[in-house]
């Protein structure tokens, strides 16, 4: 992502506001893990949207009046010992190269700086960020910045940004598409590894490890959100972690993974059976999931309601498994989908972004899920949509998807 990009997705959301509206923005700060160590810092997703800068303790402050705005990006002070032990601290220079901010000044000043704007009178709104997906999820720093405002100037208006940078988010720009393309290639190369690697007694830990392994090797050294790599009955958990089942033979592998590059990820399933030969069973279910996705992705277009993505692909499943004989009515489908088939990808893996209808721009999975428990078999194969202007592209296509090219990958 270039400063241009950045620049611009702040421009928009400032277009949106009234003068007189103080942005607040944070970058956010690690999580305590144990008693000396942290877990990994993690940036605010809305944070490098608007700045394309991943550092802890950092604040955007823009400030509109008369139609025009002022930017001042409040960052960590130098401080050799800390630097000894973490790394760098980011430096005025990079804020400029990245985000296009000229004014930096240091963190500590900010409750002063905030204070002097807001002696003037010119301020009737703070706007800051204040989703949160669960009410119980941990306070982010917007929300405790609220708190000592409403104490400190209790005139001053409150006002939520998170509805309009989802709006933002929802249609992606060339270079994020850019982007997302590589990570397929990526997670293709992961998933490829896996494949290629699979044999009954191989644990779960194992192909994880190859998927990782492939990732390093393009420079990814994390997946987009925690992998989802199971075998057998442990595929009937959608979120399945512990990595610790064996592969038997018979068993259908399930992994669902994600690579990212600059920022934008992407989020792939495939199901392949462990002894590199689908059974009969294996194969029926499988055919029933790959004739959904394909029509799905042959309808799908711009004006399409969103909600319909999930509606259509479910009811044509179900008439896949209906001819199989495992459903009568429309009313026992739920026994075998499980879950939608349908969500954005982006600057996150599940994308906060707020559209009703299908845009060209878009990015979302196309995900089929078929879990059998009677007859053993669950898994989901699960594609990443490009909508174009008069239909859709399907952007990890290459990842082996039809039953003769995962077959003629495992065996190498």
């Amino acid at each position: 992502m270039e400063q241009a990009f950045h620049v611009n997705n702040r421009k928009r959301l400032y277009e949106s506001l009234e003068d007189g509206t103080l942005v607040l923005v944070f970058s956010g700060k690690a999580v305590r893990k144990t008693q000396d160590e942290d877990y990994p810092f993690y940036a605010d997703r809305n944070f490098v949207y608007l700045t394309g800068i991943e550092r802890e303790g950092l604040i955007l402050m823009a400030e509109k009046e008369g139609g025009e705005v002022r930017e001042t990006m409040f960052i960590l002070p130098p401080d050799a010992h800390a630097e000894r032990w973490n790394g760098s601290r980011i430096k005025a220079a990079e804020v400029f190269e990245k985000a296009g901010i000229q004014d930096c000044r240091y963190v500590e000043g900010f409750p002063g700086e905030l204070h002097r704007r807001m002696l003037t009178g010119r301020f009737h709104t703070i706007a800051m960020d204040f989703y949160k997906c669960q009410p119980t999820d941990r306070d982010p720093e917007s929300y405790r910045a609220a708190r000592q405002i409403r104490k400190d100037y209790p005139a001053v208006r409150l006002a939520d940004l998170s509805r309009r940078l989802k709006q933002l988010r929802a249609i992606k720009a060339p270079c994020e598409i850019e982007a997302i393309r590589e990570a397929a290639k990526i997670t293709k190369a992961g998933i490829t590894a896996m494949m290629r690697a699979s044999r009954p007694g191989l644990y779960e830990y194992q192909l994880k490890a190859e998927f990782d392994y492939a990732l390093a090797q393009h420079g990814c050294l994390a997946p987009a959100f925690p992998s989802i790599v199971s075998a057998g009955q442990n595929n009937f958990c959608i979120h399945y972690y512990d990595y610790t089942g064996k592969v038997h033979d018979g068993d259908m592998i399930l992994a669902d993974v994600g690579a990212k590059y600059d920022n934008l990820f992407n989020d792939v399933s495939r199901g392949w059976p462990a002894n590199g030969k689908f059974s009969e069973k294996q194969r029926q279910l499988y055919e029933c999931a790959y004739r959904t996705s394909q029509h799905m992705f042959s309808i799908i277009k711009p004006g399409m309601p969103m909600p319909d993505v999930d509606r259509l692909a479910r009811e044509y499943d179900y008439e896949q498994l209906k001819d199989l004989g495992l459903c009568h009515s429309y009313d026992e489908v739920g026994k075998y989908i499980w879950h939608g088939g349908a969500h954005h990808v982006g600057y996150d893996v599940h994308d906060l972004v707020e559209a009703a209808t299908v845009q060209p721009g878009m990015v979302f999975c196309v995900d089929i899920g078929i879990y059998c428990e009677e007859w053993g078999i669950g898994f989901r194969l699960e594609d990443n949509c490009l909508v174009t202007e008069d239909g859709c592209e399907n952007l990890t296509v290459a990842i082996p998807r039809t039953i003769e090219d995962i077959e003629a990958t495992i065996r190498g």
